[in-house]
């Protein structure tokens, strides 16, 4: 569901808050990974939201956010399109090749 909300609480170093609303009794429970943004993905108090939620419980709130953003209009997944420079991962596996004449179990 989508609606408009206030922030109640953001905490920047936890990297999540609460926004109220009408249809969120007990307030919707948010992530900076749903936040809408690029760059720095972080909300203020008392800041105005466009949301989207799901019912679900999150540390002690039935609802939690699923899409977050400033405005009237929806962005594109913002952090797709530019990724926060806060956070990145990779990976790489390599595996070895079996040693030559290496016998290998096989059940009969």
């Amino acid at each position: 569901m989508r609606t408009i909300g206030i922030v109640r609480e953001w905490h920047s170093d936890e990297g999540w808050g609460v926004i109220d609303s009408d249809i969120t009794p007990g307030g919707c429970w948010a992530h900076f990974g749903s936040v809408l943004m690029s760059g720095y993905r972080s909300l203020r108090t008392g800041q105005t939201v466009s949301f989207e939620f799901e019912r679900g419980g999150q540390d002690g709130y039935d609802y939690r956010a699923t899409a977050v953003w400033t405005g009237d209009d929806r962005p594109e997944t913002a952090a797709a399109q530019n990724p926060s420079a806060a956070y990145r991962s990779t990976l790489s596996l390599e595996f070895d090749a079996p040693a030559s004449g290496a016998e290998t179990d096989h059940a009969e």
